[in-house]
């Protein structure tokens, strides 16, 4: 794995972050790689606005992995709370299973809990996505049973191609 460095984006970043994420779960880009949802869900899977919003909330921040300057992966974490919320991860599709996505996630860990103090990361998954699940669950991540409603309808979050999606909640305790 090369070498990373973790910075926080910035209003700078914004472009970058979201053709980043675009690249990793939409379109043909994505299917080099073994996060794509381009099967599931059409359409985009942000935007700059929601990037740009979600940078500037408080306790809110993408983090950023680079090699030499160039971005390889990035991860959205906030304190939602009770707990921090990881969202957003996103790596290369061609760097895909080379270990930067694990060293992205302890990053984002680290912030939750070290700067932030907060006992518990949760995140939602599209429950379908049984061999994503299953990489978390390989990390510490555990199905909490709860469920919450795919966003039908919502154009921001793309147009399902399928009628049964919902997320499943998951978390890690330390």
């Amino acid at each position: 794995m090369a070498e990373l460095t973790f910075r926080a984006a910035t209003p700078a970043d914004v472009p970058a972050v979201v053709a980043l994420v675009e690249s990793a779960y939409r379109g043909d880009s994505s299917r080099r790689g073994w996060t794509t949802e381009a099967d599931l869900v059409d359409g985009s899977r942000t935007s700059e606005e929601d990037v740009l919003a979600t940078i500037l909330r408080p306790r809110s921040r993408i983090v950023l992995a680079e090699h030499d300057g160039a971005l390889l992966a990035c991860a959205h974490v906030a304190d939602d709370g009770d707990a921090g919320y990881f969202g957003l991860f996103s790596v290369r599709p061609d760097l895909q299973g080379a270990g930067i996505g694990k060293a992205v996630m302890s990053e984002a860990e680290r912030v939750a809990h070290e700067e932030w103090g907060l006992p518990i990361m949760r995140m939602t998954v599209i429950d379908v996505r049984q061999e994503l699940i299953a990489f978390y669950q390989r990390h510490g991540y555990r199905r909490t049973g709860e469920v919450k409603p795919f966003p039908y309808g919502n154009a921001r979050v793309g147009q399902p191609r399928r009628d049964d999606l919902q997320f499943a909640i998951l978390e890690k305790r330390w």
